[in-house]
């Protein structure tokens, strides 16, 4: 796979995963069904995790909750050292 398909896929992952923060915030603003954070935490495992920092920050939403944190943390850790072995291996091609 081209880096640029990864980096597409990144990127659409990241859309999806802010928009579903921003959904997930509104819902606790209005007392409705909120988003399991189990979503949450493997749409950043499956790439998304850009979004989800991006949303924490922007949205302030899940960036004071510490055991939130330490999973999303993980899920990010894990994400980039599974890209970094598909890169090793040649899966993911630079060019």
């Amino acid at each position: 796979m081209p880096i640029t398909t990864l980096l597409t896929l990144y990127l659409i992952a990241s859309i999806i995963t802010f928009l579903v923060y921003a959904h997930d915030k509104s819902a606790a603003k209005h007392n409705r069904w909120r988003t399991k954070e189990s979503t949450l935490h493997s749409l950043a495992l499956l790439g998304g995790w850009a979004g989800a920092l991006l949303a924490q920050k922007v949205l302030r939403h899940k960036s004071s909750k510490a055991a939130f944190q330490r999973v999303f943390w993980v899920t990010v850790v894990v994400n980039v050292a599974v890209i970094g072995w598909l890169m090793t291996t040649g899966m993911v091609k630079y060019a």
